[in-house]
């Protein structure tokens, strides 16, 4: 328009088009070249010597049976090498029958009390119970009303990040996976800390209770501001409100508006109970143990931890089974009609559904065998969601794939175990009720298993034990040094 009011030509006016489009092709392509990371970059020579790591890498199979190796530091049955001895919780799926150990509905306790009257005794009472329950597993106690009272003030004073580490921290350079965003933001508190090397337990507690405070914040803060600056959604930094729950708070950061049901926050709030803490054998604990044995800081530690959880083999199972019912609803016409599931678990099974992996995702655990007992406890609460959120029949289904996949898997596969659902299997249905991004899943967890992380790491300090160190077999042949001019 600028060039027709100035009375230009039409072959100027082509002219300037050109131009336009041309530096705006040269913007893009710099833009592209400043985005792609050639060091990122798999290429021929990488590939050539990555053949030959995995070729140097490879054992034997027959290898582990003969020496008697058990691998993943479990039998052939699945039980667990004792490593080590704990009083903070105990995972139990076995008793002893006439002296024969057999499998039983799977039990697990905190401090000696059992998780299903630890949710009973809090919910009965219309109490949160994320507080109270981490008071019991840091300190061997269930606290009084004073006691709790003082705990939860304790939290909130601690729930405070440092001056602008939202913005100089946080804020840049989002990464799209916030179990890195977390580990990151952990490590960097180090800087922040006056004491962060300080391995006094009074140190470390101080430590592990600001870490229980801030995880919430850190993780959501830090979905926020991916969700921003490369999905385009509005941005929200909400501060958290002392007065409120661990859980109540989840919700009011996370969400626009911070509005939540009562409902929400209680099943969010026995969500984190039962992710709190499983046994001192689990890969992130067992990783809490071996690190802190080296006496290295408490932010180290727990990086390592979110690192171990991060992986998919540990706590990333209930992103994967929201995906497998979203795609068993869109495959199965008919929810209700049982050969018609049960087809489709078969599918699976032989890799002709969903991510070709072969498995029924949220089935099956190294321990549980008849039962898992937080599926068992969260099954009630979800039910109950369900229906506030107007899903029963996808509740509905997720009940029917409960009961028929054990059989379908029975009838395909040799099992020298029973299986039964776990805790995944439900897990992922009520986070994405709550409408929490797929990002946050395994956050969550994290946000629940710390407390768990911080009573083991208390306990291997307190115990002043060895640093961990495990035997590991040398099999390779002697071979006589060759010089570069004859190899």
């Amino acid at each position: 328009d600028d060039v027709e009011s100035r009375g230009l030509g039409d072959v100027y006016k082509r002219q300037i088009l050109s131009c336009t489009v041309k530096c705006y092709k040269k913007k893009q392509e710099r833009r592209y070249s400043m985005e792609h990371n050639v060091f990122s970059d798999i290429t021929p020579d990488i590939v050539r010597l990555a053949d030959l790591s995995r070729q140097a890498g490879i054992i034997e199979q027959e290898l582990f049976t003969k020496y008697e190796v058990k691998r993943g530091l479990r039998d052939l049955n699945g039980k667990g090498v004792l490593a080590g001895l704990t009083t903070i919780s105990d995972v139990r799926a076995n008793k002893i029958v006439n002296g024969e150990q057999v499998p039983t509905h799977g039990e697990l306790f905190y401090r000696g009390y059992n998780v299903k009257d630890l949710v009973k005794g809090f919910t009965a009472d219309g109490r949160f119970g994320f507080e109270e329950v981490a008071y019991l597993l840091l300190f061997d106690a269930l606290p009084d009303a004073e006691e709790l009272s003082k705990f939860k003030d304790l939290l909130g004073f601690y729930r405070s990040l440092p001056t602008s580490f939202v913005r100089d921290i946080i804020m840049k350079a989002p990464s799209r996976d916030m179990m890195n965003t977390l580990a990151r933001s952990v490590l960097t508190l180090y800087s922040y800390d006056d004491r962060a090397d300080d391995t006094s337990l009074e140190n470390v507690l101080r430590q592990s209770l600001q870490l229980i405070s801030l995880f919430p914040m850190l993780a959501i803060y830090g979905y926020q501001a991916y969700a921003h600056y490369h999905d385009g959604k509005s941005l929200y930094i909400h501060p958290p409100i002392a007065e409120l729950s661990t859980a109540e708070n989840i919700l009011h950061i996370l969400r626009p508006d911070s509005s939540y049901t009562p409902l929400e926050a209680k099943i969010l709030d026995v969500a984190l109970v039962l992710h709190m803490e499983h046994g001192g054998g689990n890969n992130s604990t067992f990783t809490t143990h071996v690190v802190t044995s080296s006496l290295t800081d408490t932010y180290s530690v727990i990086a390592a931890a979110i690192g171990s959880l991060k992986g998919p083999r540990h706590g990333g199972a209930n992103i994967k089974v929201v995906r497998m019912f979203d795609d068993m609803m869109h495959e199965v016409s008919d929810w209700e009609n049982e050969d018609e599931v049960r087809e489709y678990l078969a599918r699976l099974l032989h890799k002709d559904a969903f991510d070709h992996a072969g498995l029924i995702y949220g089935l099956g655990h190294a321990v549980y065998s008849k039962s898992d007992p937080r599926a068992v406890i969260f099954k009630s609460y979800v039910e109950k969601l369900s229906q506030e959120k107007g899903l029963e029949k996808e509740f509905a289904l997720y009940s029917l794939v409960e009961r028929l996949a054990p059989q379908v898997i029975e009838e395909e596969r040799q099992m020298y175990k029973g299986v039964s659902i776990n805790v995944d299997f439900y897990s992922g249905f009520v986070y994405k009720m709550l409408g929490l991004p797929e990002e946050l899943y395994t956050p969550i967890f994290a946000m629940a298993r710390i407390v768990g992380w911080s009573a083991h790491r208390m306990e291997e300090l307190a115990n002043n034990g060895k640093i961990i160190r495990p035997a590991y077999k040398p099999i390779h042949d002697d071979m006589p040094y060759i010089p570069l001019a004859d190899r």
